[in-house]
């Protein structure tokens, strides 16, 4: 991926030196969820889901998980010459720019998310963010969440190295902000608490395939605006959607596949999406709500 060059958002807030700790507990209506509750958060739902402490209340017996955060120290930008942060701030400032000219083509204003770099646990609007989650996006304070640690995650244990899979990964989450400005969010939660737990978890697919098209929607004026991709940057970007699909997930950590169970898509279905975003590059082609056949 071709990034070195482009402008770096200012909107990245550094917390790494504040500590975080080990304490990877989560105490959601009285309990605690230790690294074991959160491993299987990870799968059973997915690594980039759009806030993954839903995927924790369900499993402590709790949805309610939007405990106001503890207060946080001033966060800052992230120091000169980390690559890793400038190759983030450089994603991030992509997004803005992409999105900000869709959104004023379309005659309304972008605002831009912030992206939080942390280290083990942070305090969210959407509760306790904990690394085990992976990335996530909190609508209740319009941040992504990441802590970087995830990318050796990505490569190692999921099989999908590459810049542009990480590359990836902050363009999903962005996806879900823009989401949330859609007012997209907002009215999915409202009928998600009027449903069963099946038909909720069938309307949670639907949000994450929009996100991961949104993603490619973003590739594609990234690269005719910038001309970011290299030879094998979209396969690895297909490969991410692919290795988290809920079914390739599922079969690798259980053995077996319960579709009902599925909150993010099959590997087919995330990368269908995906890749229908980047060919077409319109946004209204990514309406997974009315779509018959995901």
């Amino acid at each position: 991926m071709r990034w070195e060059g482009n402008r770096q958002s200012e909107n990245v807030e550094d917390r790494r030196d504040e500590g975080g700790g080990g304490g990877f507990g989560l105490p959601i209506g009285g309990r605690g969820i230790g690294l074991g509750t959160v491993a299987v958060a990870l799968v059973a739902g997915w690594i980039f889901g759009i806030n993954p402490l839903t995927v924790l209340g369900l499993l402590s017996g709790n949805p309610n998980t939007g405990a106001p955060p503890a207060a946080q120290a001033p966060a800052h930008a992230p120091p000169a010459g980390d690559r890793q942060a400038a190759f983030v701030a450089t994603v991030l400032g992509i997004t803005e720019d992409v999105w900000g000219q869709l959104f004023q083509q379309s005659g309304a204003r972008y605002r831009p998310p912030h992206l939080v770099l942390f280290r083990g646990v942070t305090p969210t609007a959407c509760g306790t963010g904990q690394a085990a989650m992976g990335p996530f996006y909190c609508p209740g304070d319009q941040k992504v969440y990441i802590d970087l640690a995830f990318y050796d995650t990505l490569q190692r244990q999921l099989g999908a190295p590459g810049d542009f899979a990480q590359a990836y990964v902050i363009a999903h989450e962005v996806g879900h902000h823009v989401q949330n400005l859609m007012g997209i969010t907002g009215q999915v939660d409202q009928r998600r608490g009027r449903m069963g737990q099946a038909q909720a978890n069938a309307l949670s697919v639907r949000v994450e395939l929009q996100a991961d098209c949104f993603a490619g929607v973003w590739a594609h004026h990234a690269d005719a605006a910038r001309q970011i991709l290299e030879g094998g940057d979209v396969e690895e970007a297909l490969n991410a959607a692919s290795r988290i699909g809920d079914d390739a997930l599922q079969g690798q950590s259980q053995g077996r596949v319960v579709p009902e169970t599925f909150t993010h898509g099959t590997s087919a279905q995330r990368v269908g999406w995906f890749r229908r975003g980047l060919q077409s590059g319109s946004v209204g082609d990514c309406d997974t709500f009315k779509a018959r056949q995901l």
